[in-house]
Parts: structure tokens; C-alpha cells; sequence
């Protein structure tokens, strides 16, 4: 065996460690979080905190009796919660963590963003076929609402990631990961470029944050469960380990999605959009020796997991914040804002990082300008109109007084 072999064995094993073990952490710290929001009392019986509440969930899901319906398929019906956990190892092959190539990635591909978006969509696989092998029409429903949801949202994803990918000139995660690690703006040494931190990067960020919680059929997109219509939707005849295994896969796909989020947006594994290396070397031409050795221990690769973790859970912690704070929305919502929002603001702000490459930045505010223009003229003199005269006409009957009242109401 090379050493090639062990170290590329030893990146799988990092991640697919990460994904098991980080998976009970993330179940307990949404339920203490939205409990706290909530104003209730969340888990707090089963160890200190109740951090081993998620243990002892995991314990009565295996040694649960397992109930399977009669008419299911069932090689499809033991296959599809395999299929749902499958894309969050897989996925992270191409995640960058650190500055240390013999550790991460472990795959450094030349189509790192092509490949996290094949394989993401292959989840919802899992979910149709569950659906569908349970011969149960609710669950069916749950399987159909995911497919179209991930054709909804699919689409402004990958666009929005163009305009990372225009900028950038590569395909490769790590290509990414170090454009940000560039002075901002490529004028000031001391700051990173992250994406976020540009308008063109800031659009691309917001369009990919709200479709990478529609791809994990998290609140406020999560159709197809809707407990409400669908009795639990996809996964409604599912029981034991194989349930368990469907939340695993969703929060095992959330964190990794959070991950991408961090190479992608946030520089990868650097703490603050800083120079660490400059201004390291600054401290120390000033005499400052303490400081420089401290600079150049936050920025450096002992401490590049911790901040990478760090900023994964930061996003977890937004994924749990949006689904305590917005509601549900209806199916034909959820294809407006995918199909007449997302997808052209993403086309938009693609257009405007070509425009801001090939002219600069006055070009670049131009044109931000008309479109701003364009589309406050759209919604003031088109949608509005056409709005007022879609109102509904509803009658009101006073039975006691014997009179009746006619108003319009918006829909």
C-alpha cells in the first residue's frame, strides 16, 4: 500500500466520521434552541442538559418494533433511507477545511461545485422511492412535492453559484477557497475577499442560502413532510431504524450544505475576513513578537477545523432559527418564489458580475441601477394594478339588524 492510499483513506475517514458524530449534536441543539424560543422546556432528563437525549433516542429506534406493510416493494422500500443519507458522505469529499492538502480534500476534482450539485440532487431520490415503495398515496404526494421542489430550486442554485464560479475561473473547491484568501476587493492587503463580502457574492450568497434550505426540505420548505395534509408525508410508513435513518440523512445533508456555504462564501476555514499571514508579518516588523505569533496561531492550520466547525454550526443555528420563526408556506409559494424570485435574481445577478468584470465598478452600479429601476417600475405599474383588479368581492350579513355590506378584499 502507498502512503497515497492511507492518506486518501484517512480523509474518508475524517469525513464520514464528522457526519456520524456530528449528527446527535445537531438533534440536541435544535431541540434546546427552539425549546428556549419557543418557551418551553426542551431535553433535559437523559444526562446533563439532556445531552444524551439523542443517544437515547437512537437506543429505542433500533430496539423499536420495525412494522412494514404487506404490498410495499420492498427492496425500494429498504433502499430509499440508504439513497437520503448517501449524498452527505459523498458530498463532502470535496469539502476544504484546512490549509493542509494532505488532509483535505479528499478529492480535490476539477469539477468540485459540478459535483456537489449532481450529487446533491441525487437525495430526493431516496425520498420518491420511499414515497412510492410504501404504496401509500400520502406518502406518494410527500415524493412528488420533492421532486418538484428540487427542480424548483435546483436551477437558482446552480445560477447563483455561476456568478462565484465567473470570478473565480475554476471548477475546484480549493481554487475558491483561496480566490477569497485574495486582498478584498484586490486593494486592501490586510482583509480577504470573501464572496459574501462583495455585491455580486452577497446576491449569489442569499439566492444559494435559500435554496440550500429548500434542498434539505427544511422550515419553511418543508413540503414534503407537511405533517398538516400529508400525515407525515414521504416517510409516513416507515418505523425503527429506517425512520431514523431519514433524519439522519436531512441533518447529515444540512451540515454539509453548511459546510459548502463556508468554502464557497465565508473563506473556507479563516475566522475573519483577515490577512492573517499580513498582518503576522506587520506585528512583527513592529517588534511585536507575541503578537505576531499570535496572529499567526489563529489563522493558522492547527486551528482551521475549530473555525470551520464553528462557522457550520453558525449556519446550522440559522437553519433552526428560520424554521422557528416562519411558517409553512403553501405549495403554489413555494414554485412562485423558485421560479418567478430566485431564478431570475440569480440570472440578474449573473449578468452583473460579467458586467462589473469586463467594465468595473461604475459599470457594474449602472446597471444595478436600471434593474433596481426596472423592477420597482414592474411592481408599481404592472403587478400593483393587475393586484387591485383581482380583488374579491365579500358579502357581510348583519342577521340581527337584517342588513348586508359589500367590500373587496385583496387576494
Amino acid at each position: 500500500m502507498t502512503p497515497e492510499f492511507w492518506w486518501g483513506t484517512l480523509r474518508a475517514l475524517i469525513i464520514i466520521a464528522f457526519v456520524l458524530v456530528g449528527v446527535p449534536p445537531v438533534i440536541w441543539w435544535e431541540r434546546r434552541l427552539l425549546s428556549w424560543m419557543q418557551d418551553r422546556v426542551g431535553p433535559n432528563r437523559v444526562g446533563p442538559w439532556g445531552l444524551l437525549q439523542p443517544i437515547a433516542d437512537g437506543v429505542k429506534l433500533f430496539f423499536k418494533e420495525e412494522v412494514m406493510p404487506a404490498a410495499v416493494d420492498k427492496f425500494v422500500y429498504w433502499l430509499a433511507p440508504a439513497i437520503a443519507l448517501f449524498p452527505a458522505f459523498v458530498i463532502g469529499a470535496t469539502l476544504v477545511w484546512g490549509p493542509n492538502p494532505m488532509l483535505t480534500p479528499v478529492a480535490d476534482v476539477d469539477i468540485g461545485i459540478l459535483w456537489v450539485l449532481a450529487i446533491s440532487s441525487l437525495g430526493v431520490y431516496g425520498i420518491v422511492l420511499g414515497g412510492w415503495a410504501s404504496n401509500n398515496k400520502y406518502s406518494l404526494l410527500g415524493g412528488l412535492r420533492s421532486t418538484a421542489q428540487l427542480v424548483s430550486y435546483e436551477l437558482a442554485m446552480g445560477v447563483a453559484l455561476y456568478s462565484v464560479l465567473l470570478v473565480t475561473g475554476s471548477l475546484k473547491m480549493t481554487e475558491v477557497v483561496a480566490r477569497q484568501q485574495a486582498p478584498l476587493y484586490d486593494v486592501l492587503p490586510w482583509a480577504q475577499n470573501w464572496f459574501i463580502l462583495t455585491p455580486y457574492g452577497f446576491g449569489a450568497g442569499v439566492i444559494f442560502l435559500i435554496c440550500m434550505i429548500a434542498e434539505t426540505n427544511r422550515a419553511p420548505f418543508d413540503l414534503p413532510e407537511a405533517e398538516s395534509e400529508l400525515i407525515a408525508g414521504f416517510h409516513t410508513e416507515y418505523s425503527s431504524m429506517k425512520f431514523a435513518v431519514f433524519f439522519m440523512g436531512e441533518y447529515a445533508v444540512m451540515a454539509m450544505f453548511g459546510a459548502i456555504f463556508t468554502d464557497l462564501f465565508l473563506g473556507g476555514w479563516s475566522p475573519l475576513p483577515l490577512n492573517w499571514d499580513y498582518l503576522s508579518a506587520q506585528a512583527s516588523a513592529a517588534h511585536l513578537g507575541w503578537l505576531s505569533s499570535a496572529l499567526s496561531f489563529i489563522g493558522g492550520a492547527w486551528m482551521a477545523p475549530v473555525w470551520f466547525i464553528g462557522k457550520v454550526f453558525f449556519l446550522l443555528t440559522v437553519y433552526i432559527w428560520i424554521r422557528a420563526t416562519l411558517p409553512r408556506l403553501r405549495y403554489d409559494q413555494l414554485m412562485n418564489v423558485g421560479w418567478k424570485f430566485l431564478l431570475p435574481f440569480a440570472a440578474l445577478n449573473f449578468v452583473l458580475t460579467a458586467v462589473w468584470m469586463l467594465f468595473g465598478w461604475l459599470a457594474f452600479g449602472i446597471a444595478a441601477a436600471v434593474v433596481a429601476a426596472g423592477y420597482l417600475m414592474v411592481v408599481g405599474f404592472v403587478l400593483r394594478p393587475r393586484a387591485f383588479k383581482d380583488a374579491a368581492k365579500v358579502h357581510l350579513v348583519d342577521v340581527q339588524a337584517n342588513t348586508a355590506q359589500t367590500i373587496e378584499v385583496q387576494r
